[in-house]
């Protein structure tokens, strides 16, 4: 992050709060909005500075040390020794534009990444104009008094004014446990991280709500003091490039190694000059580094995270994009991810009767029954709504709905007057599934509680009459809430029970909610619809034809879970649901033969820890996992899985936090929109590798040739021509093939295994077999045919000042156009990997199109023009044969169209077809 302002702390923390205050010339109440912006240009932006980025001398120095441009360093060094040191030069100079190439890609990749921060602003509550307002963190100014509530970051250094907070310090102090901090604990000595008061930029709350006033900002809190001692952040290098790093140095093992055998061979068994010899070994050194493969690939990861973060989903690391690709197994919440998440209470059931909640229609809050459930829903919340307003409201989304119809059924719902009479609260505690407050309703204090339908009842022991008085709950009673459970719940409906419980005068306020919680009278269970979206149910159908198990992990009633999952496709009617309760007594085996199967699963009344549980379990099944998660619980199991998905919208900072990816939509099509962009960027990879990999057989083999036949035939290709063909025409459309777009059938696969490297023999034999093996009888083919015609035979020297130099040079150079010719036909060859040409488009990659504009321009200025056929020894082949070039490309496309189709014809009429999967490796 970078800081545009300086940032200053103001006022002393350990002071009393009232002079503090005084000196932040601030409020319990806040600033105002344009005292706070007035600030923020005296203060600057709350961000860390950060410092130049001063370890770009390693990047650099890595980009000349990995091992194809140590490759290039072995092969100038024998030129230099062979005393050709015109070739060493340009060797090396091939070797620092690599490098600087590469190190700019890079940097830009880096950038891109960076730059996603900005698709996902950190945000904090602050109390400005005397309501909470969203901010974005950055403009943070001391002197704001922030809210901090479970799940929040804390984003400056503030000192509480009320309330208490449990806060995870370990960013700061290491220490794994929740401390408490409240208003009340003043201290006045002792280290500032140990102070029970304060609370601390780049901490998370993890329990309670307080205000607190912020006294410090940027690089003046303790995270930024921290920041300013060390910053170093070390780039990951994903599994996809360690793969390539390997196999770089494979082929650098057997280029040093053939350059090994045939160094001898050519110089005692062939008889070549010692100069030749060493010639042909730099020619095999050169032909077998592909420069550009390295950089493409980080270039091409960025592109994938660019356009992942365009389509709604935030990728934090390179390594993701690959990992998203091999998705296995997703296992999904259901309120906001599978539905809108935009709940709106339809149905109540009271002691009293059912009641339809219209919320143009007031004349339901009549009863005793209806207003004490209308003001527990009432109390019962941290949400905002504006019955002037009914449209908007801030919060929860299921609170904003209760207090929605509260207003509808006639209770005060204004915040001011809930936040008056609070005295106590127990915030929503997601392994009981409940929420309390105690209230102070005039002379009276009242526990008013929400939660799931069967904790509720489980604490109940009294109901309320329609006449407004209390009667113990019977059996019957029991069983009639939850045939209206059962009832509502088969409809899909969300459902939560409200009860309250007065407490006698002379009691304290119970300070445990076991204490608060208990003897309670049940006021009614209120339904709520959330509508799926509708874009869910297609993205549902997309993961099955693409082989990937779909399981929901829900906190909702079973029946609830159940009904969504089958509205959207997930769900059968023989898909197994199971509680929490079930889950948590099965055994490990039982769990993982559960869970062996592909049957798609449905775990309802689920806490974050059985989350964490089914992740361990699938990923100990070779899985590779997404999940997702919105609360501060739910980060063990974002970090557990390979691909932690966080809701951007509803989410909390500590989940967002902990997980790989973020969702700015909070969208379940999202995820598998991701999963497809993942194996796109995976399959362009892959293309690139065959198209720079096919080049490697028509450059070594002619080298070969003229060892084997001890110099008797010439060179057919120099090792400058090498490099301008590996360097100048290569690049651009590699770069273009990993923009391509996805391949018809894509989705259509199962995906690919954890074990499955993105270089295998197939795929060489593509490269190197086929497409390389027509490149180089046409190459050779070219080169042969102008030699013969010129009048060479067979041992006939070609030196500089022989007769045949002129057309050895044209054969040479018809060489180098040839190779040219080939690489636009394995360009088009590599768009696909199974598909037909024809189904995507040959035109509709315009970047591989101005690609193989700009090679070919390239490679007519080194053929035509004086200054560089003096340096790369070409000359203009006879205009007749140039002619035969055209018909290159085809013939390499069209022999590598039909291998493919033979392929398509294999596949389809094997066990793929009659089994409904499609190919694993197309």
């Amino acid at each position: 992050m970078a800081l545009t302002g300086e940032t200053v702390a103001v006022g002393d923390p350990r002071e009393p709060l009232v002079r503090l205050l005084r000196d932040l010339r601030t409020r319990p109440e806040g600033l105002s909005g344009r005292e706070a912006a007035r600030r923020l240009l005296v203060y600057g932006p709350n961000e860390l500075r950060r410092r130049g980025r001063r370890d770009w001398p390693r990047q650099l120095l890595r980009q000349f040390t990995h091992p194809l441009a140590l490759l290039l360093w072995l092969a100038a060094g024998l030129a230099y020794i062979s005393g050709t040191p015109v070739l060493g030069d340009a060797v090396v100079a091939v070797i620092v534009l690599n490098a600087g190439l590469a190190f700019v890609q890079e940097q830009q990749a880096e950038r891109a990444v960076e730059a996603l921060a900005a698709y996902l602003p950190a945000t904090a509550t602050a109390i400005r104009d005397g309501t909470r307002t969203v901010v974005q963190a950055r403009e943070l100014v001391p002197g704001d008094v922030l809210v901090v509530e479970e799940g929040d970051r804390v984003s400056a250094d503030a000192r509480l004014i009320d309330g208490g907070v449990e806060v995870d310090l370990s960013t700061l102090t290491g220490e794994s446990l929740p401390a408490f901090r409240s208003a009340e604990l003043t201290d006045a000595s002792g280290p500032l991280l140990e102070a029970r008061d304060l609370v601390f930029s780049g901490t998370s709350c993890t329990g309670g709500e307080a205000r607190a006033v912020v006294f410090a900002t940027g690089m003046h809190t303790e995270l930024g003091r921290i920041a300013a001692l060390s910053q170093r952040v070390e780039r990951e290098e994903s599994p996809l490039e360690r793969q390539v790093k390997r196999v770089a140095w494979l082929i650098a093992a057997v280029a040093v190694g053939a350059g090994a055998v045939f160094l001898p061979l050519g110089a005692w068994v062939a008889g070549l000059p010692l100069s030749e010899a060493f010639n042909f070994a730099i020619g095999l050194l050169v032909a077998n580094v592909p420069e550009g493969l390295l950089p493409t690939i980080t270039l091409a990861l960025a592109v994938g995270v660019r356009v992942l973060a365009r389509g709604g989903a935030v990728v934090k690391r390179l390594s993701a994009v690959e990992t998203l690709g091999s998705t296995t197994v997703i296992c999904t919440d259901k309120t906001g991810t599978l539905t809108r998440n935009r709940m709106a209470v339809t149905d109540i059931w009271t002691p009293a009767g059912r009641l339809t909640i219209d919320a143009a229609d007031e004349s339901h809050g009549q009863g005793p029954v209806s207003m004490a459930l209308a003001r527990a829903m009432s109390a019962c919340s941290n949400a905002e709504f504006d019955p002037a307003r009914p449209d908007a409201g801030t919060g929860d989304p299921t609170e904003v709905a209760l207090l929605r119809a509260a207003s509808a059924l006639g209770a005060d719902v204004a915040t001011q007057v809930r936040t008056g009479n609070r005295l106590r609260q127990f915030h929503f505690d997601p392994a009981l599934r409940m929420m309390s407050t105690v209230d102070q309703t005039g002379s009276r204090r009242i526990v008013h509680v929400k939660g799931a339908p069967e904790e509720v009842l489980a604490r109940a022991s009294g109901i309320l009459t329609s006449a407004g008085d209390t009667r113990p709950l019977t059996t019957d009673d029991r069983a009639a809430v939850a045939e209206a459970v059962a009832g509502y719940a088969h409809r899909g409906l969300r459902l939560l029970a409200v009860a309250h419980r007065e407490l006698p005068d002379g009691i304290p306020v119970p300070q445990r909610r076991e204490d608060a919680e208990r003897d309670l009278v049940m006021l009614g269970v209120v339904a709520m619809f959330d509508p799926p979206r509708p874009e869910v149910a297609e993205a549902v159908a997309r993961c099955h034809t693409a082989g990937i198990r779909l399981i929901v992990v829900t906190g909702d009633h079973a029946l609830t879970a159940a009904e969504i999952a089958r509205q959207v496709g997930i769900a059968r009617e023989d898909t197994t649901v199971l509680t929490g309760a079930e889950l948590e007594a099965m055994s490990e085996t039982e769990l993982d033969h559960l869970l062996r199967g592909r049957r798609e699963l449905i775990f309802a009344r689920s806490s974050p820890e059985v989350k964490l549980r089914i992740a361990d379990a699938l990923r100990a099944q070779g899985n590779v996992v997404a999940m997702t998660g919105d609360g501060v619980n739910d980060a063990p199991a974002l970090r557990r899985a390979d691909i932690g998905v966080a809701m951007g919208v509803a989410g909390t900072d500590a989940a967002r936090e902990a997980s790989t990816m973020v969702l700015t939509d909070d969208n379940f099509a999202t995820i598998v929109t991701a999963v497809e962009a993942g194996r796109r960027v995976y399959d362009n990879v892959r293309k690139f590798v065959v198209y720079i990999f096919a080049h490697a057989t028509p450059e070594v083999i002619p080298f070969l040739l003229f060892a084997l036949s001890g110099g008797a035939i010439p060179l057919p290709l120099t090792v400058l021509q090498i490099l301008a063909i590996d360097l100048g025409t290569e690049t651009l459309p590699a770069l273009a093939l990993g923009r391509e777009r996805a391949e018809p059938g894509l989705m259509d696969r199962p995906p690919r295994r954890r074990t499955d490297n993105v270089i295998n023999a197939p795929m060489l034999a593509r490269a190197w077999g086929l497409l390389g093996g027509v490149s180089v009888v046409l190459v050779l083919a070219g080169f042969f045919l102008t030699l013969l015609s010129g009048g060479w035979h067979f041992g006939a020297p070609v030196g500089p000042d022989t007769p045949m130099h002129h057309v050895w040079e044209q054969a040479t150079t018809m060489t180098f156009l040839g190779i040219v010719a080939c690489q636009i036909g394995t360009g088009f060859a590599s768009r696909t990997q199974y598909a037909s040409l024809r189904t995507i488009g040959p035109l509709s990659n315009h970047l591989l199109l101005w690609g193989i504009a700009f090679e070919v321009l390239f490679a007519a200025a080194v053929v035509t023009l004086p200054p560089l056929q003096r340096v790369f020894g070409t000359a203009v082949p006879p205009p007749g044969y140039l002619v035969l070039l055209v018909l290159f490309p085809l013939i390499v496309w069209g022999a590598d169209e039909l291998w493919r189709l033979w392929r398509r014809s294999r596949v389809l009429g094997g066990h793929e077809r009659r089994n409904g999967v499609g190919p694993r490796e197309w």
